[in-house]
């Protein structure tokens, strides 16, 4: 095997971590021996802690957000929110519990988590779910009600499946734990904004959750994907801070059309999407460019099977960066998926560990060069254990200006020519689209 032949000492000791981890977060949770990942005693646990922050302009919007002090917030440069979903998981599915534990064993061993780097990465322990009124921001609450009943159901049924495409499953915690996996975007909206106002360096902020988000439209759940979290980051950060242009990056191997749809009409949230080419669920073609006042808002780059690390590299400086320069954002936001590399399952793009570097360094870059560094990432695909892993740690790296550790993954070997030829038409063709 691959890894095994690349990484033997890593790979071995990582599945042991995830094993361990997710013992450790089934049993105690990641909070605390009294902390569980279902009912009210778990919020209520979350709201104890840390200071409330409420917003007078948020009207009927209720949920609270628990910011680190100004002077956590001046020391990090990166800051982060695990929320594992650990009572949100089906045998044998790719989409499971094991995903978020693999990642945070491997910043563990590679020592980039607060234990080893002092005050520099920040782990928000501490906060709320969003509010009902928060996912309705997004969703309709027809559906974010119908899902809250439902649960009885998978309760006595241990398991049921809420779209057909995917598949996408529930089972009991699932709303409650996908209330908290988008309470933790916004609580990083929130901190790197309050951080923000006092540097012009504020840390980057990284959502380790799941259920992922970026499928899920406003009328329901697909695949794999239950609320839209970084979609729901957005209006949070439009309504509560003023943020009024959000740009939103997703380079995700499948197209976020559940963001696209959400955003389909407007033209202060910019959503580029980057993907392959006829990979589920098949939208996101290149003359989708947004609808009314929203058209021109909305690019979609459907790139071919085999694209790589050269094709990303293209697109961030030709497509990514203009895109951005000329909309002027006041936040970017990323639905960070690492399903593209070349070891991962489910699609046939060649991303590497080194591609999910130069995306995190660039895009930090890019906050700071336009919008004050405000930016947030928010964990959406990625199912092989050890890619998605060492990729995230990588990113870590990025945002923390140190030097990528890929090589030490990476296996040049097994990647072949990039389709350079058909990837030049596209970038040309949606340049000449979108006038960049």
């Amino acid at each position: 095997m691959l890894l095994q032949k690349t990484l033997p000492s890593f790979t071995g000791s990582l599945v042991l971590l995830v094993q361990h981890d997710v013992c450790k977060l089934k049993n105690h949770g990641r909070f605390g021996s009294d902390t569980k990942f279902s009912g009210d005693g778990y919020f209520r646990k979350h709201l104890k802690s840390g200071r409330r922050y409420f917003s007078k302009s948020r009207g009927p919007f209720v949920s609270c957000s628990l910011v680190p002090s100004t002077s956590e917030l001046s020391d990090a440069r990166v800051i982060y929110c695990v929320a594992p979903a650990m009572g949100h998981n089906q045998e044998s599915h790719p989409e499971s519990n094991f995903r978020v534990p693999a990642i945070v064993s491997a910043l563990e061993k590679m020592e980039l988590s607060p234990m080893f780097r002092g005050s520099e990465i920040l782990e928000l322990h501490s906060f709320s779910p969003a509010s009902v009124e928060d996912i309705a921001s997004v969703h309709t609450k027809a559906y974010v009600s119908g899902l809250e009943k439902s649960m009885d159901q998978a309760s006595q049924k241990g398991i049921i499946y809420i779209d057909g495409s995917g598949p996408t499953y529930a089972t009991a915690t699932t709303f409650q734990e996908s209330l908290l996996a988008a309470g933790a975007g916004i609580t990083l909206v929130d901190s790197v904004v309050a951080a923000s106002k006092s540097s012009q360096d504020p840390p980057m902020g990284f959502a380790l959750i799941r259920p992922p988000g970026h499928h899920a439209i406003p009328k329901g759940p697909m695949g794999f994907c239950v609320f839209g979290n970084v979609a729901i980051a957005a209006r949070y950060a439009q309504r509560v801070h003023g943020l009024k242009r959000v740009f939103i990056i997703d380079f995700d191997v499948h197209h976020g059309n559940g963001t696209n749809d959400a955003f389909y009409d407007d033209p202060d949230i910019f959503f580029l999407s980057t993907h392959q080419d006829g990979s589920y669920p098949g939208t996101g073609k290149i003359d989708e460019v947004g609808h009314g006042s929203g058209e021109g808002a909305t690019l979609n780059l459907p790139l071919p099977g085999g694209s790589g690390d050269i094709a990303m590299r293209t697109v961030f400086d030709e497509v990514i960066v203009p895109s951005a320069q000329r909309f002027k954002p006041d936040i970017i936001l990323v639905s960070a998926g690492y399903d593209g590399h070349v070891l991962d399952p489910l699609a046939s793009l060649q991303f590497t560990t080194g591609t999910y570097y130069m995306l995190a360094s660039n895009i930090k870059q890019l906050a700071k060069d336009l919008c004050g560094g405000r930016c947030v990432f928010f964990l959406e695909g990625g199912y092989n254990l050890s890619s998605l892993s060492y990729s995230v740690a990588d990113s870590f790296r990025a945002f923390l200006g140190e030097p990528s550790l890929a090589s030490e993954f990476d296996d040049p070997a097994i990647l072949y020519e990039e389709p350079s030829t058909k990837v030049k038409q596209a970038i040309q063709k949606v340049k000449h689209l979108h006038s960049l």
